[in-house]
């Protein structure tokens, strides 16, 4: 069982882009991380990826003891986990392939360590379903990249303990993350869920030929998306209430809203729906490579959260 031994040494198995943002951000947070990974070059990758997000992290300022020199990184997963407090796993999306390797972190880790899976698909119980100790063992599913984005989606298994999943929320907030705790394990978990409804409805507007793709884009990131992100949709409608706030809302807005939910639609995702969306988002992008675009992101998003919070919101 988890204790509550204090977290000071962090191991990232996995080191592509989700995993290198996490040792990144940890790093940031003043912990000793141990990083491992059997892809060639992997280690040098990681490295890059560290000295390039550091740039964004030194915007909103990094923890007592935080500094790149704390990451090492292990060819052989045993060695990265023998003394791992707790564990970021970052692998693939197989389920197969998963569960073993969970299940190798599994042996190999202190007894009362926490293993934490960013898996953004699949659930825990399949993830865990060959460990030995399953109540260590829960998904901490971020958004990315992590050291940018505060979300961490926190649910367990069947098995997992209440103080792992009490540990993990609270670890997480400690370092400057905005973790919500899942009560129901879902495919996709929540956060995706409610990207993929939304986007459904995208692609279905467009399919229809009700806007283009930039439309689409600009009708979410210049109306409802700024205001989500300040206080998200049901705190909205509180004010959307008026003076009476959400109890006018629901007794004279809500019903409206039904309706309209009614008519909401589903596409036919085509080849030519996909080619449509290429298209158009290509044309938005220009001469802007995607790490030019997720550059400019990350500065204006680090900026927002710094302002966030300091209104307090």
């Amino acid at each position: 069982m988890p204790s509550s031994k204090p977290i000071q040494r962090i191991a990232i198995v996995g080191t592509g882009v989700i995993g290198a943002s996490w040792a990144a951000y940890y790093l940031a947070r003043g912990f000793d991380v141990v990083a491992t990974d059997p892809a060639p070059n992997a280690e040098a990758n990681l490295r890059k990826y560290v000295d390039d997000a550091w740039k964004i992290l030194s915007k909103s300022g990094f923890s007592a003891g935080a500094s790149r020199d704390r990451l090492t990184f292990q060819s052989k997963m045993s060695s990265a986990l023998e003394n791992a407090d707790f564990v970021q796993e970052n692998a693939p999306e197989r389920p197969d392939f998963k569960a073993k390797l969970f299940a190798e972190i599994d042996d190999a880790t202190p007894p009362d360590s926490i293993l934490a899976s960013s898996s953004s698909g699949l659930t825990m119980d399949v993830i865990s379903s060959k460990c030995k100790r399953p109540e260590r063992c829960v998904i901490g599913h971020p958004f990315n990249p992590p050291h940018v984005i505060p979300l961490v989606e926190v649910v367990g298994g069947a098995k997992t303990s209440e103080e792992t999943i009490e540990t993990a929320l609270a670890f997480y907030a400690s370092i400057g993350k905005k973790p919500i705790r899942l009560s129901k394990a879902l495919p996709g978990h929540v956060a995706n869920r409610l990207q993929a409804a939304l986007y459904k409805e995208v692609l279905y507007l467009v399919q229809e030929g009700v806007l283009s793709v930039a439309d689409a884009d600009a009708a979410v990131s210049y109306g409802p998306g700024p205001r989500w992100g300040v206080m998200g949709p049901s705190l909205l409608w509180h004010i959307g209430g008026g003076p009476g706030g959400i109890h006018h809302f629901m007794e004279h807005l809500m019903d409206p809203m039904a309706g309209l939910m009614k008519t909401l639609g589903t596409p036919n995702v085509t080849p030519e729906l996909k080619q449509i969306i290429a298209d158009g988002v290509l044309q938005m992008a220009g001469n802007r490579s995607v790490e030019q675009l997720a550059e400019e992101e990350n500065t204006v998003l680090t900026e927002f959260f710094s302002d966030r919070a300091k209104a307090g919101l």
